[in-house]
């Protein structure tokens, strides 16, 4: 039974099909699958088998399909099934295909009824069909019967609607024609996931068993109750001739002679019967070939143009030959250097839109992270007062002392510049972390030779800890230097001379501060210590410039509501709530003025670690410092001074610490950053550049560094079978002419007659004692559909596709058991 549109469609499909399923690609013509839907002994797999012309499937009365049967259809020379549950084994006895069809379905679904939606996968080859997959669903029940669930319609409803919701699923709705059309749960089913009919096709069987003076001439003419591809009436065989083993060819002839004999339809016999139902499949087959080609085409020369260029470098590469082995090394290290250098300096070729990297990291660390952590460590106020005092003391001993000592000044600065020593290691630390995040970023790309990039990873990590260690000793070499001579002389210490004349705050932050009314930063911060009662915390856009931190409603920046100036804040760190995921930090007015209305302090909140430690760094560059214990002006210090003469000593001493650490702390902000940067990165780019490829030659194993990982010798055959089978399948794609005979969607009807499927549900159904409106079917859900190839593993993954296409259909409540009594 051969299907000769079908068979001018073989050839070249086929080429297509098998010049990518070697290489695992999918013929993306997205074939339809067929699916047959109708109630009960409708003749569903009747008309299945007449499209395979095969006697394979199981028979019987009441609910004889019990789980879908997903029949994949595979042009071969040669006629066998094979069962994806029974790999390896070839069926060429279509009776023990069916044989095996029942014990299949017994196995789950036990012998009594029971359904289940696990579909039987059966492949079946032979020379009269196109690759296509056709489905075989249970027929709609209304009654549980045997050991079936109460709510087995709705069970079989879902099953159904996992398949024809595809929109390249053809729905075959197969209704008996001596049962009331208008009621057909096929056509209902049908319209809910297809109301604008495009791909439902109405089937009518038994018209050899209608009741004597009655047809179904109307019904076949679309007039009584249309579709708008209308009906297409056959005859299957009876059971009487499936008993008797009638062939399927002697049936279709039979077929033939009932419409040309028939006074009802005999003048549209050439429109009835199974070969006509397969001409209007081939015909949508076709339709659907052609429609889907140039996108297909366009879809192939996209891959093959992105895969160009890797597969002529895989091509040129021999894993064998030593030279192209030592060329390959060379290249790939100084293609390293190169991405390690571009990272540090900001100039690569991919820049990233989303986070900081490499260079720009460190670049925070030097002017926001480590300024910061400088400022942090200067000491409370009460403690160094006490300092200066026990210092003052000590060295009168037991005189009394007319002047001011000049050793108990060199004492504590001594002591405040050792204080550095925590901060510029840690500074270190943290360049030196940062410098070792941008080594595993760029040797990432060596992945695909992994002792290459162990060894690589090793060495470089190993320099940079060599260089790490002596930019702590050059660190501790810097703070000692300072320690060791304090320059009373330098230009801007201000002397014992004007050390009596406390500094005015503002003009220190003026010097601090960025010149002119220059913006630092921009972005959102929430104001959160608002009261609910007077709107909560709020969201606000914040500049932050040298002399004022502003807030807008926007970024728009066109609503100010509020200007702060910077002049006598201080900055303050607030804990993080229990349940806050916010960070928290707080502006305060050390006159102890209202900051913002009636609040003394403003807490600003943002949402990461990193947002908070940049916000402080900008008001640290705006002038705006930490928090630090001030003397109260009452005399409640550490000590309460009862010699006015000490008392002015201290003070002496503690303008000129104040005067000669900010000398400090603006030379170690300056050197230290260059300390690092000509130590260490620029060490390490230099040792990556002209030293790594020597170390690497000093293993005396550089054939062994450059095998390729398991994964990449995969890789890159399947990178040239890939490149090979796409050209291939666009030479097979140009010989399909794209001037095949289509026919047009025929015009819309109403198909208004077909009542919602819910209308079939019972109506006093309950569940937990109120009534359960079931609703139409859910909406048809995008389910991408692979066609199937003809590959050992399509087999697999077409099943795993089925299954896992039973969470796209929600699941109906079942109807309450009723109880017995």
């Amino acid at each position: 039974m051969g299907n000769p549109g079908m068979e001018e469609l073989i050839p070249l499909v086929n080429r297509l099909q098998d010049a990518l399923s070697g290489v695992g690609q999918s013929c993306s013509l997205h074939l339809p699958q067929i699916a047959v839907v109708g109630g009960q002994s409708a003749g569903k797999s009747s008309v299945l088998e007449n499209f395979v012309g095969r006697d394979f499937l199981p028979r019987g009365s009441g609910v004889v399909t019990r789980r879908p049967l997903i029949l994949q259809l595979l042009h071969s020379n040669t006629e066998y099934g094979e069962f994806f549950h029974c790999k390896g084994k070839k069926f060429t006895d279509f009776d023990e295909i069916r044989k095996e069809i029942e014990l299949e379905t017994r196995r789950l679904t036990g012998s009594n009824k029971g359904i289940s939606p696990v579909p039987i996968s059966l492949r079946i080859y032979s020379p009269h069909v196109l690759n296509l997959t056709l489905v075989d669903l249970p027929g709609i029940t209304k009654v549980p019967v045997g050991d079936q669930p109460a709510d087995i319609e709705y069970q079989i409803r879902d099953i159904i609607m996992q398949y024809i919701c595809k929109e390249n699923c053809l729905i075959l709705a197969v209704t008996p024609a001596n049962t009331d059309l208008a009621n057909s749960d096929a056509l209902k089913l049908a319209k809910d996931v297809d109301p604008q009919g495009q791909r439902t096709i109405g089937v009518i069987t038994k018209l050899d068993l209608m009741d004597k003076g009655t047809d179904a001439r109307e019904i076949l003419e679309n007039r009584l109750l249309p579709l708008r591809r209308g009906y297409i009436g056959v005859v299957n065989r009876s059971q009487k001739d499936i008993d008797g083993k009638k062939d399927i060819t002697a049936a279709l002839e039979s077929e033939r002679k009932f419409f040309l004999s028939h006074p009802a339809y005999k003048h549209m016999a050439e429109r009835m019967g199974t070969l006509y139902l397969q001409r209007i499949l081939n015909q949508q087959l076709t339709n659907h070939i052609r429609d889907t080609l140039p996108a297909f085409r366009g879809h192939l020369q996209s891959q093959l143009l992105a895969l160009n260029k890797e597969a002529e470098e895989y091509r040129q590469y021999s894993p064998d030959d030593p030279a192209r082995r030592t060329k390959t090394l060379l290249q790939l290290v100084q293609r390293l250097a190169v991405d390690f250098e571009k990272l540090i300096e900001g100039s690569g070729d991919k820049i990233d839109t989303v986070s900081l990297s490499g260079g720009a990291r460190i670049n925070k660390i030097f002017h926001e992270r480590f300024p910061y952590e400088l400022v942090k460590i200067e000491s409370d106020e009460r403690k160094l007062r006490r300092e200066i005092n026990y210092a003052i003391r000590n060295i009168h001993g037991v005189r009394t002392g007319l002047f001011t000592p000049d050793l108990a000044f060199e004492t504590i600065v001594k002591k405040q510049i050792s204080n550095i020593k925590g901060p510029c290691i840690e500074f270190v630390d943290m360049v030196s972390q940062e410098l070792i995040s941008t080594v595993y970023h760029c040797i990432s790309k060596l992945s695909c030779f992994p002792k290459l990039r162990d060894e690589t990873e090793r060495i470089i990590i190993t320099e940079i800890r060599e260089q790490e260690s002596k930019c702590r000793d050059q660190a501790v070499l810097l703070i000692d230097i300072q320690i060791a001579y304090i320059n009373t002389k330098h230009e801007d210490f201000v002397g014992f001379t004007n050390s009596q004349q406390v500094p005015n705050q503002s003009s220190v932050k003026a010097v601090a501060r960025i010149a002119g009314n220059q913006v630092i930063r921009k972005g959102w911060l929430t104001i959160s210590n608002i009261g609910i009662m007077k709107g909560g915390a709020k969201e606000f856009w914040f500049i932050l410039s040298a002399e004022s931190l502003s807030w807008f409603k926007d970024e728009e920046e066109k609503e100010k509501k509020y200007m702060l100036p910077l002049d006598n804040l201080k900055l303050r760190d607030v804990e993080k709530g229990f349940m806050s995921s916010k960070f928290v930090f707080a502006i305060f007015n050390t006159e102890l003025r209202n900051v913002y209305k009636d609040y003394k302090c403003l807490e600003l909140a943002c949402n990461t670690q990193e947002e908070l430690d940049s916000w402080k760094g900008s008001l640290l560059r705006a002038g705006v410092y930490p928090e630090r214990v001030a003397v109260d002006g009452q005399g409640n210090g550490p000590e309460n001074f009862t010699d006015p003469q000490l008392e002015r000593q201290v003070e002496i001493i503690r303008n000129l610490v104040d005067s000669y650490m900010s000398i400090i702390y603006k030379t170690i902000r300056d050197l230290m950053p260059k300390t690092i940067m000509h130590l260490m990165i620029n060490n390490v780019k230099e040792f990556i550049s002209s030293e790594l490829l020597a170390e690497l030659y000093a293993l005396g194993e550089c054939s062994a560094l450059m095998d390729e990982s398991p994964e990449q010798q995969q890789h890159r055959e399947e990178v040239l079978r890939k490149h090979a089978a796409l050209k291939e399948a666009l030479a097979v794609i140009g010989d399909i002419s794209s001037s095949t005979c289509t026919t047009p969607l025929p015009p819309p009807v109403d198909s208004s007659w077909i009542q919602p499927s819910s209308s079939s549900f019972p109506k006093n159904s309950v569940a937990g004692g109120k009534p359960v409106i079931r609703g139409h079917a859910p909406p048809v859900p995008r389910v991408p559909h692979t066609g199937p190839r003809a590959s050992p593993d399509s087999f697999q993954q077409l099943t795993s596709q089925h299954n896992r296409a039973e969470t796209n259909v929600p699941r109906r409540q079942p109807p309450a058991i009723p109880s017995v009594k």
